[in-house]
């Protein structure tokens, strides 16, 4: 199994970036995905999560700025993260949870304020 998360980047607060976890050897549709989060000297941190059927789970701080979602026939899931905020700045993790947990490599996203 391979996720590949990318889209991160540097971006003013306010802006909007959008990531994408590309994944092989596991079918997304069945899986639940999620996106993690970890600002430096901080503990990792769920962020989104959608299930085989659809439903989506936020972190509070979240809520209203990021939608998680996914296309089945890329089998990738993406991150659409509206105004961002400089407690935003983090490396953001892909996850894939399908018998096992799965992680993918972490994509820097940085808000300057």
């Amino acid at each position: 199994v391979q996720l590949q998360a990318f889209g991160g980047g540097l971006v003013h607060a306010g802006g909007s970036l959008r990531l994408s976890c590309a994944a092989s050897g596991l079918d997304v549709s069945i899986a639940i995905m999620g996106w993690y989060r970890q600002a430096p000297d901080e503990p990792r941190e769920f962020v989104a999560q959608i299930n085989a059927r659809g439903g989506t789970d936020y972190l509070d701080s979240v809520k209203g700025r990021f939608t998680i979602s996914k296309d089945n026939g890329k089998n990738t899931v993406y991150l659409q993260m509206n105004n961002l905020k400089p407690g935003d700045t983090a490396v953001y993790y892909c996850k894939a949870d399908l018998y096992a947990p799965w992680w993918g490599q972490g994509t820097l996203v940085t808000v300057s304020s």
